[in-house]
């Protein structure tokens, strides 16, 4: 694994964030829990959840807009929603999580019976663009 795909600084990582005071209504931050970008060619924005695979529809809101602006003629862009079972305090496989559904072109897509995990559907989406 390179450098700098490792997190740099755990001990940051593992620091809470308070987002109360960027409360603007019903409206407040989210987070994204990966992003790649392929030579500003190909956009692919990642998020993983416990367990379950249910957004809250803000942040679904917002995956969405995000990748659905990013999407044009020079560049695909995806949201890929996967699950883990991954418990505290041990440490997630990104790579090894199982994609549940998957947002490209202003559509979502089941990817359930897929059974594929993160890696292997980028992997996938990348052979496919050439």
């Amino acid at each position: 694994m390179s450098n700098a795909a490792m997190i740099r600084n755990e001990q940051h990582m593992e620091q809470l964030k308070d987002f109360s005071g960027l409360q603007f209504g019903n409206i407040g931050p989210t987070d994204i829990d990966g992003f790649l970008d392929f030579g500003n060619h190909l956009f692919i924005f990642f998020e993983l959840k416990y367990k379950s695979p249910t957004l809250r529809r803000g942040q679904e809101l917002a995956l969405e807009r995000l990748c659905d602006a990013c999407q044009s003629e020079e560049r695909e862009a995806y949201v890929i929603v996967a699950t883990h079972e991954t418990k505290v305090p041990n440490k997630i496989d990104v790579a090894g999580a199982v994609v549940d559904k998957m947002r490209w072109r202003g559509k979502w897509y089941l990817r359930r019976k897929n059974r594929e995990t993160v890696r292997e559907l980028i992997t996938k989406i990348r052979e496919e663009l050439g």
